[in-house]
């Protein structure tokens, strides 16, 4: 097969590729036995003229490939790619703690190698865990164990979905071909701005779960790591609580999927010898634009219709050093109640597949490092995020959150009565100074990057939008260390995967990095058997 380039307007279809195809290479539409799309991005370097850049693969007769590929500057050779899966030769059963992505997926790449592994997850499945979060939106009654960051799928299920994908390999394609066959669209295999949203994610997420379970494998709901014992130095097994019952599993390879707001894991990972460093990560707050004002902020006012639901990324590094960045944007989305604590407020932000919401939502975060923790301790980090959104619950003495008018905020003053852009964030809010929960350095950042921004997308500074917070769960402030074969240093047997443990951000990355690890030990294991 070959692959080239070729340019499609908005709603385009087969005959429209076809032809885009015909106009570029010389050939004719019958020539062409096979036909997929490998990226697709949207181009808005002319407003007047949006459409797509597309990559193709087609194949032809041998004899046509062969001449077409003289064209060196347009068509290049194209290859499938395949991950292979060498069947398990494992003792016994490997353990993963968590099913969010990265063990989810970890999970499936040893459960289709025959090793019938065994996940425990601290929350419950997407069904259940809906109902408490609802109770959470509705009543303020949160499960600190079943809520926005814990449960099946992780964090990631309430989310917009986005699959960054990135330049893509044999883990991410058989990654998103999982997803496919759960449910996703196809398009997740090629669109630069693929989602599938929180909808869509939950049946995804317990399609996932019920491969795993057909293929062997085993998921245990409720069941919170509470201990790991060691040997030596090296992982023989531990301990969950399952609704007051302590239960014991013997393993000598166990994967730690657990998540960035697992703090008590954290803590006992410590007390266990592991290596922890801190990170650098972002804080901040929730902005939103009206959707309609967003797609014509980023579109023009006279956008082709059919286009997708408008989104952005901005980044600016300040005089201060500084940077300031968009993060997680949810188009046509709402801010979320993502607090996994008593007594602390967390937004983030979602959105469903459609991306039909009244506001467009993005966090709006300062980068900071291990120096502003204001400790060497490596769960300084922490300390920091947990002050924070316990600063913003003592203002509103509950799980409302606070908010400020952009214009406010910019002008560094209260915020009497909100405007026309209602906050989207379930439990309710209450009108806060940015000043009165988050350190200075980060309102001082964002006030300077508004103006910036603002510079390049006009229309960003717009005086009603709320700024909600605080926005603290961006990424994991702990790096959990590990070696060469991905074994935690100082444990071994312990395999640290995903967001929670330092190596990934998002749903492709952290199952990537959950389904590398996998493969590396059913690697190991064979070979050790060689020897």
């Amino acid at each position: 097969m070959v692959k080239f380039n070729i340019k499609l307007g908005i709603g385009y279809g087969e005959e429209d590729i076809l032809s885009a195809i015909t106009g570029v290479l010389p050939v004719a539409k019958e020539e062409i036995k096979e036909l997929n799309i490998l990226k697709r991005s949207l181009n808005l370097s002319d407003k007047s003229d949006i459409h797509y850049d597309l990559t193709v693969e087609a194949r032809f007769s041998e004899e046509r490939e062969r001449g077409l590929l003289k064209m060196k500057k347009k068509v290049k050779p194209s290859e499938r790619l395949s991950l292979e899966i060498p069947p398990s030769r494992l003792e016994e059963r490997p353990v993963i703690i968590g099913a969010g992505p990265a063990g989810l997926f970890a999970a499936l790449l040893l459960a289709e190698a025959g090793a019938r592994p065994i996940v425990y997850e601290r929350g419950l499945p997407v069904k259940e865990r809906e109902e408490k979060i609802r109770l959470f939106e509705t009543l303020s009654v949160l499960d600190p164990e079943c809520n926005v960051q814990f449960g099946e799928g992780g964090a990631g299920t309430y989310s917009d979905g986005k699959l960054k994908v990135g330049s893509m390999d044999v883990y991410k394609r058989w990654i998103l071909e999982k997803f496919i066959s759960h449910g996703a669209p196809l398009d997740i295999l090629f669109s630069q701005t693929a989602h599938v949203g929180t909808d869509l994610l939950s049946g995804i997420v317990s399609g996932l779960t019920k491969e795993i379970e057909s293929l062997g494998g085993e998921v245990v709901f409720s069941a919170k790591l509470t201990s790991l014992n060691l040997k030596d130095g090296k992982v023989i097994g531990g301990e969950v609580e399952k609704c007051g019952e302590h239960i014991a599993f013997s393993a000598s390879r166990v994967i730690l999927a657990t998540g960035h707001s697992a703090r008590d894991t954290f803590l006992l990972l410590r007390e266990l010898g592991a290596i922890l460093t801190p990170r650098p990560f972002g804080m901040g707050v929730r902005i939103e634009h009206k959707r309609e004002y967003t797609d014509t902020m980023i579109y023009g006012g006279n956008y082709p219709e059919g286009i997708e639901t408008a989104s952005y990324h901005l980044v600016t590094h300040l005089n201060n050093g500084r940077s300031v960045y968009s993060f997680c944007m949810c188009p046509g989305g709402s801010v979320v109640a993502a607090a996994s604590q008593v007594g602390g407020i967390v937004t983030n932000g979602m959105s469903k597949f459609g991306r039909n919401g009244e506001n467009s939502n993005a966090a709006f975060l300062v980068g900071l490092t291990p120096e502003d923790f204001g400790s060497d301790d490596p769960l300084a980090g922490i300390a920091l995020q947990k002050k924070i959104e316990e600063t913003a619950y003592r203002l509103t003495n509950s799980f409302k959150a606070p908010v400020q008018r952009m214009e406010d905020f910019v002008k560094n003053r209260n915020t009497s009565a909100l405007g026309d852009i209602h906050p989207s964030y379930p439990v309710g809010v209450e009108c806060f100074r940015a000043e009165e929960y988050l350190p200075e350095v980060i309102t001082d950042s964002l006030r300077a990057a508004i103006g910036e921004f603002e510079d390049w997308l006009p229309g960003f500074y717009c005086p009603d939008s709320p700024l909600t917070g605080p926005e603290t769960r961006s990424t994991s402030p702990v790096r959990i260390e590990r070696g060469e074969d991905f074994s935690a240093v100082g444990i071994r047997g312990l395999y640290p995967v995903g967001e929670g443990a330092g190596y990934s951000g998002g749903i492709i990355s952290s199952a990537r990095d959950g389904a590398v690890v996998a493969l590396s030990i059913l690697e190991s294991s064979k070979n050790s058997i060689k020897k």
